[in-house]
């Protein structure tokens, strides 16, 4: 009951831990992998390298990159009793079907009780490639199809959209998945990874910290961005609306979607990345308006920028999903099929020095008063 207390709400500006992992410079708008910037690892790694170099500390070289392909190739499977899950859920949200299957999956897999690193590395591998066969597999049996068997010949990115839509993606279509998925591995202790943390620090198992984080990030002001976007760009239907749409909203005082983040007070460097490949995309599937419109807020934001209102990576991922005709409830989803090496890592660092994660709050209720008897009141 001090007065004295300084208290951080959200935990802003609380650093609780270090971490190897990701360096993000807010104000530079930088993001660092192990050293690595997120430029250099869109433009030229897999997203199969950058899970390597996030949970083992360095690029892989070849031979240790065949490796841990063939292990993630080798965990597309799901146990039969995932797809009864699955039927008895299939009218649930994506979001809900996918942790309630992750859940399962601990009963299920041999060794999910393990909570050594290998066990968690083990676990970890393996969850990465069943978390887009449970959503690709939900999708088809909610629409009354049998799911799409996994192609062992094929990248995780590739993979994942022909096990979604049952065809085999162009090169440009499973490129940009894959850059997706590599721009959303990690980025440090956000909402979802911290309550991983936080979860690993009671000694929980992986699963459990993985159905924590699917939670976290189940949450609107979390992962829901992207549908968010799309729900904007078809409100403003024409490129010609983005001005005065924009205009509308800042005079209202309310947010636009898509811009401003947590962390980053310039552009988000994600962005640039998603931005060229709607543009690619777009032309390839012969809607390019949608790119136009985006463009379109962008520059009717700029007056905002200097407010640190910036376009942030979620804001083209939406279109990018919208262009292959994805359901948006599947949009989080899509979030954390990327997300999954961020998390691993993230539970592992925790793992190395375990700590309960314990954080306290000042009370401000009342002062202690004496207990009137029921009759008495």
């Amino acid at each position: 009951m001090s007065d004295d207390v300084k208290i951080n709400r959200g935990l802003k500006g609380i650093y609780f831990e270090r971490s190897g992992v990701s360096h993000i410079d807010g104000a530079a708008g930088e993001l660092l992998y192990r050293g690595y910037t997120i430029h250099d690892l869109a433009e030229q790694s897999t997203f199969e390298e950058v899970c390597y170099l996030l949970i083992h500390g360095d690029l892989p070289d070849a031979a240790q990159l065949a490796d841990f392909d063939a292990r993630m190739k080798a965990a597309r499977q799901l146990p039969d009793a995932i797809h009864d899950v699955i039927h008895a859920t299939k009218d649930g949200h994506p979001m809900d079907v996918l942790r309630t299957c992750v859940s399962a999956l601990a009963t299920l897999e041999p060794g999910s009780t393990e909570k050594g690193e290998d066990g968690f590395l083990r676990n970890g591998i393996r969850l990465t490639s069943q978390v887009p066969m449970i959503i690709a597999a939900h999708e088809a049996i909610r629409n009354g199809r049998a799911p799409v068997p996994a192609d062992p010949e094929l990248s995780h990115a590739a993979n994942w959209l022909w096990m979604l839509k049952g065809e085999r993606p162009s090169a440009n279509a499973a490129r940009l998945a894959d850059v997706d998925f590599i721009l959303h591995a990690e980025h440090g202790a956000n909402a979802s990874s911290f309550a991983a943390r936080v979860t690993v620090g009671t000694e929980a198992t992986l699963h459990g910290a993985m159905v924590t984080a699917l939670s976290t990030l189940a949450g609107p002001a979390h992962g829901g961005a992207a549908e968010d976007v799309m729900k904007m760009v078809r409100e403003i239907g024409t490129p010609e609306n983005a001005a005065a749409y924009v205009k509308e909203k800042r005079a209202g005082r309310e947010a636009v979607t898509g811009f401003g983040h947590r962390v980053y007070r310039a552009e988000d460097p994600r962005a640039r990345h998603m931005r060229d490949g709607v543009r690619k995309l777009g032309e390839e599937m012969g809607a390019p308006e949608w790119y136009e419109i985006l463009q379109a807020v962008v520059e009717a934001m700029k007056p905002y920028a200097r407010h640190g209102l910036n376009v942030n990576v979620d804001f083209y991922s939406g279109v990018i999903y919208q262009l292959h005709g994805i359901p948006m409830d599947l949009y989080v989803p899509i979030f954390a099929i990327g997300r999954m090496p961020g998390w691993l890592v993230q539970c592992l660092e925790q793992q190395r020095q375990n700590i309960l994660i314990r954080p306290l709050t000042l009370y401000n209720g009342p002062e202690k008063r004496p207990y009137i008897p029921m009759a008495q009141r």
